[in-house]
């Protein structure tokens, strides 16, 4: 799907797109073409830009996980979209597919994780081990179908894989991550997380901004009927 089809919302400060489970947000040591180079051509293409254009990522997504990813235009909106995103005035909104019904119908997850650079792979461990840092989240199980749970997570603290990690230390590994425990991977190499809504004041205009991304229309992504 072209990217100006996945446009979610545009200004001059703001560019938001619906991310695919495929795509990287920034280049990295596979060469392949990020979605921050496909910002910075649409804007280009569009705006018929001479020269280098300015986009700035605001947030990263795991590339398996599809969903909302906020671009700055101008590096003063980037400057104030940071700032919100460092004082937790930038909230996000996950879905996750999980097999295993979770203990509680809704809870608080707090954990501490440290991140293994080698592996890119995060881990829960003991409170005061040295480079953890606290991740907390909140979720609740919204709905169920063929025989997978719906668990709607607003995200706390924004740590390395920290939905795919406190999910599975309770015992529901997200569908399709491999690295997490669950037991088979998604035929698209996608796994069942998905960036559903941002919600933030406006870096420019001052007024609250709620952005959503419809979930990805596969199966069973599509049995769920969520606005």
């Amino acid at each position: 799907m072209d990217i100006k089809d996945r446009i979610l919302y545009e200004d001059n400060h703001l560019l938001i797109v619906n991310k695919l489970s495929s795509e990287i947000v920034q280049g990295d040591k596979t060469g392949d073409i990020c979605l921050l180079d496909k910002v910075k051509a649409y804007i280009k293409e569009k705006y018929h830009k001479p020269g280098e254009v300015f986009a700035g990522l605001v947030h990263r997504v795991d590339r398996p996980v599809s969903g909302v990813v906020v671009f700055a235009r101008t590096s003063k909106a980037l400057g104030r979209m940071t700032e919100k995103v460092k004082n937790r005035d930038f909230h996000k909104t996950y879905y996750a597919l999980v097999k295993n019904c979770p203990p509680k119908a809704e809870d608080e997850l707090s954990d501490y994780m440290i991140k293994n650079e080698q592996q890119n792979k995060s881990y829960i461990v003991k409170p005061g081990t040295k480079g953890a840092k606290l991740a907390q989240l909140r979720y609740r199980v919204v709905a169920d179908c063929d025989n997978y749970y719906l668990l709607e997570i607003d995200l706390m603290t924004g740590r390395h894989h920290q939905i795919r990690v406190q999910l599975a230390h309770i015992g529901c590994p997200i569908k399709g991550d491999l690295k997490y425990g669950f037991p088979r991977s998604n035929p698209d190499g996608s796994i069942g997380l998905h960036a559903y809504k941002v919600v933030f004041e406006h870096p420019t205009l001052k007024t609250e901004l709620c952005v959503k991304a419809p979930l990805p229309d596969v199966m069973p992504w599509k049995a769920f009927d969520i606005e």
